[in-house]
């Protein structure tokens, strides 16, 4: 076989309907209806626990190291606990479960038995408890949620911020320990609760209108904002993924995961996959960030996922380990049948990489694939269920969409119609009505454009965020969402992140969160513990960049895509200003409003010696 074919797996065939012009707009949805499903997410445990009983379900690293394996008649069984313990406290509808920590087998666990009680469950980001300084974020959704209970995994480290709150009325779990001052409920006493037919009685009262979750979003500005998540939309979307995804139907999914659940990615795309599908979740304690990300090497040495998920910066952190060590890119690629990345646009130098090293392993390229959506449409809207050559492609609706794409500019807006779409914000029905047009469509606010106007089965083009995009001086758009990715292409491997500037001004300038390890390979004059700022600014670094982004200029034919200067930061991005969530995504709008000062600085005659100007 020819080494650089693709693996094979099934997938549904890219049929699409149309109607509509260019010049007035056009509905695009799939030509697959979408077929019957589930109307709750309990009701897939329910199934897998009687088909399925033996097979692991969920899995995660002990202290000892060595794996923590729960059957699905297991995580059933103590499920079914869990929801007794709280019909037993009254909890519902109005009286959710607040989960402040992060992924977890307990966290699984009291999500799965909401679920079957009908209570609803609120994720919060971890971040907001351990990493704020001021907890005001916390503080905000614990008062707009009024939680009957709150898990934390442990109750020493959370006392800080759960003294934040008022808390009374509020019953606090937690996996281990106890909440300095604060009657304190362990975690095994839920476990430990005898289960009665009352947990039947209200998985029949649970339907597709009832509350699954409450996922909250940071905007550009403000508070989170509550996404109701209800069980109807949830289930819909997994069957627009069994229907797209035909091959998880004959090969129960394998995950190896960290994505963390209070985000619509890990927590409603790839949980609740391996859930309706009766696959294994082996939780992963690492993530992408230094020292924590040879916790998922480790993981994906031992266990073969046949689905791998990341975002962009994820596969920046685990590429070199899959480029150096054979033996883990062996067992990696060993039944993989699909790499998928969400969230942001792949650079292609990381595409290309990762198509080499499936090529060494296997001999073939992997299939890489992306879709598109966000925790208002649970979260997928559209996929490219067929093979891409090329990073950026968001395929086409799933069954059961309707994509309306207004004229902008040379592109289209985007908006959604489905039943995977949110009714609406918790207790903010200013924010709901704002968020929907006259005929219901979804706002989510995204661009982009068709790849072949002749033949829409081909897909869509992400091009960006509509309040990302900004006019020059000149009066010129400038496409943040392609710029940015087109610029990182040209500085890899030294970008890790680039804010696109000139809103406004004469030119594009570029602020950038620097790849730290790959900016210190070129200063080899310096010890290997110097500063980052000494890195940073180091002509060596400078140097590459100025080169790398001249070559970059000379291929563009205009000022909205030509870069004038770029300065590296040493600060990181901060999560209280909403600069950053918990996967690893900018939110351009607030870090550049936070960092205006930066901008001044890249702009200011004369350029200051930290300013690279090209």
């Amino acid at each position: 076989m020819n080494p650089v074919d693709f693996a094979t797996i099934d997938f549904a065939p890219p049929r699409v309907s149309i109607e509509g012009s260019a010049e007035t707009g056009f509905l695009l949805s799939s030509a697959i209806p979408l077929e019957a499903h589930q109307e709750n997410l309990g009701q897939m445990l329910r199934y897998w626990a009687e088909h399925a009983p033996e097979r692991t379900c969920l899995a995660e690293r002990q202290a000892d190291g060595d794996w923590r394996l729960l059957t699905y008649a297991g995580v059933g069984r103590l499920a079914d606990a869990i929801a007794q313990a709280l019909l037993d406290r009254k909890l519902g509808p109005y009286r959710p479960v607040m989960i402040l920590s992060g992924n977890s087998i307990d966290h699984a666990l009291l999500m799965l038995g909401c679920f079957l009680a009908g209570v609803p469950v609120v994720p919060v980001s971890v971040p907001y408890s351990l990493l704020s300084k001021d907890y005001l974020k916390l503080r905000f959704i614990f008062e707009e949620v009024c939680p009957g209970m709150i898990y934390v995994a442990d109750g020493e480290l959370f006392t800080k911020p759960l003294a934040s709150l008022n808390l009374a009325g509020v019953e606090v779990v937690a996996g281990r320990g106890a909440v300095a001052g604060l009657p304190t409920t362990p975690f095994a006493d839920l476990l430990e609760t005898p289960a009665t037919p009352a947990v039947d009685r209200s998985l029949t009262q649970v339907g597709a209108k009832s509350v699954a979750k409450i996922l909250y979003t940071s905007g550009s500005t403000g508070q989170p904002k509550g996404v109701i998540n209800t069980h109807g939309m949830l289930c819909a979307n997994q069957q627009m993924l069994a229907q797209i995804w035909p091959f998880t139907n004959q090969t129960p999914p394998v995950l190896v995961d960290w994505l963390p659940w209070n985000h619509t990615f890990g927590g409603n795309h790839n949980f609740n996959l391996v859930l309706n599908q009766g696959g294994t979740l082996y939780i992963d304690g690492g993530k992408p960030a230094p020292g924590l990300v040879d916790q998922t090497v480790k993981n994906l040495a031992e266990v073969a996922p046949t689905i791998y998920f990341n975002v962009p910066v994820g596969y920046a952190m685990i590429l070199p380990h899959l480029e150096q060590d054979e033996a883990l890119r062996n067992n990696f690629f060993k039944r993989l049948q699909l790499i998928f990345y969400a969230g942001a646009a792949l650079p292609q130098d990381l595409w290309e990489r990762l198509e080499r090293v499936a090529i060494q392993a296997t001999g073939k390229k992997v299939i890489m694939t992306s879709s598109w959506g966000s925790t208002e449409t649970s979260p997928l809207a559209t996929a490219a269920h067929f093979p891409l050559e090329k990073a950026g492609v968001i395929g086409i609706p799933c069954p059961g969409v309707t994509l309306k794409m207004l004229p902008n500019g040379e592109d289209f807006e985007l908006r959604v119609k489905g039943p995977n779409v949110t009714p609406g914000y918790f207790r903010r029905p200013d924010l709901t009505a704002a968020a929907f047009d006259a005929d219901g469509f979804y706002l989510i606010g995204d661009t982009g454009r068709f790849v072949d106007p002749g033949d829409p089965g081909k897909g869509i083009s992400f091009i960006g965020r509509v309040a990302e995009d900004f006019k020059l001086m000149s009066g010129t758009w400038v496409r943040v969402g392609l710029l940015r990715v087109a610029v990182m292409e040209a500085a890899a491997p030294l970008l890790q992140f680039a804010l696109i500037t000139g809103h406004d001004l004469e030119y594009v300038g570029i602020l950038g969160w620097p790849n730290l390890a790959a900016c210190r390979t070129l200063c080899k004059d310096l010890a290997e513990d110097a500063a980052p700022e000494q890195v940073l600014h180091h002509s060596a670094v400078k140097d590459h960049l100025r080169a790398a982004l001249t070559r970059f200029n000379a291929t563009q034919q205009g000022s909205s895509t030509r870069i004038g200067r770029v300065m590296l930061m040493s600060e990181p991005p901060d999560s209280d200003a909403n600069e950053i969530t918990d996967k690893g995504y900018i939110n351009q709008r607030a870090a550049l409003r936070r960092r205006q000062d930066l901008v001044d600085l890249l702009y200011a005659d004369p350029p200051v010696p930290s300013v690279i100007v090209i």
